[in-house]
């Protein structure tokens, strides 16, 4: 059987809602706003395709530099902290760094 070698191959797990967040996301969490140099965490929310980041940045925290359309700007240090590289993530995706 051939392999797959889509954007969500190997996210079976990680992209998966608990039994009782099944549903529709709510709609407050598509609406939030950012300003620049917040510090967001990567969630991925699985039954939003559009806009979502790669799985690799699944749980990362970054900064947000702005925004583009209805997406935000997020850098991201990826590897050993010397790589920084910017997500372009809408808003269902982020969540607030508490703190």
């Amino acid at each position: 059987m051939a392999r797959s070698h889509g954007e969500r191959k190997n996210t079976r797990k990680k992209l998966r809602r608990s039994k009782r967040e099944r549903g529709l996301s709510p709609v407050s969490r598509a609406i939030q706003q950012f300003a620049s140099g917040d510090q967001v965490h990567v969630h991925i929310d699985p039954s939003v395709h559009k806009g979502m980041p790669h799985h690799r940045f699944h749980g990362m925290t970054g900064t947000v530099k702005g925004e583009r359309g209805r997406s935000f700007i997020v850098e991201i240090s990826d590897g050993n902290r010397q790589h920084k590289k910017e997500l372009f993530v809408r808003a269902e995706h982020l969540r607030l760094q508490q703190g």
